[in-house]
């Protein structure tokens, strides 16, 4: 008897805890109409990610980024350059690995493959704006790009 009470107690547990994790995802994105605003926005203005000391440059055409780096993106200096590298060198590897995977992923979003080396210093703001533009494209796109979600 206790056996098929303990049965039965599984995979309403496993519902709960499925149900609980679906309803944290959508909860936690919370984009603003402002933000949604950005996303929307056809303005193209170039926002160049570059480092002289590493000849390293990214530069990103994607209309609405610019604008919401300055008014929605968290401040430079609330990350820490260590917090930026870790996570900037978990996200480019799956970004990678989805522009290596074209019929699994859209190409129109992952095109082009990140050169990004955790063994070099690219400095604050090269990991500041790379995260930021991670962050803008996995909200404006719905993707998850790593075990974390993209919050500002």
């Amino acid at each position: 008897m206790k056996k098929k009470n303990y049965i039965q107690f599984v995979p309403l547990l496993l519902c709960f805890f499925l149900v609980s994790a679906i309803n944290a995802q959508k909860d936690s994105l919370n984009i603003s109409e402002e933000e949604k605003a950005y996303f929307a926005s056809e303005e193209k203005e170039a926002v160049e990610i570059s480092s002289e000391e590493t000849e390293y440059e990214i530069i990103i055409i994607e209309p609405g980024f610019y604008t919401w780096l300055q008014s929605i993106a968290r401040p430079k200096g609330h990350y820490s350059q260590s917090f930026l590298e870790t996570r900037n060198n978990i996200l480019v590897i799956n970004w990678n690995l989805r522009v290596q995977q074209p019929f699994n992923f859209n190409p129109q979003l992952y095109q082009f493959e990140i050169n990004y080396s955790p063994a070099i210093d690219y400095g604050y703001d090269v990991n500041y704006k790379l995260y930021n533009y991670f962050i803008y494209f996995q909200r404006k796109y719905n993707q998850r790009l790593g075990p974390f979600i993209p919050r500002i």
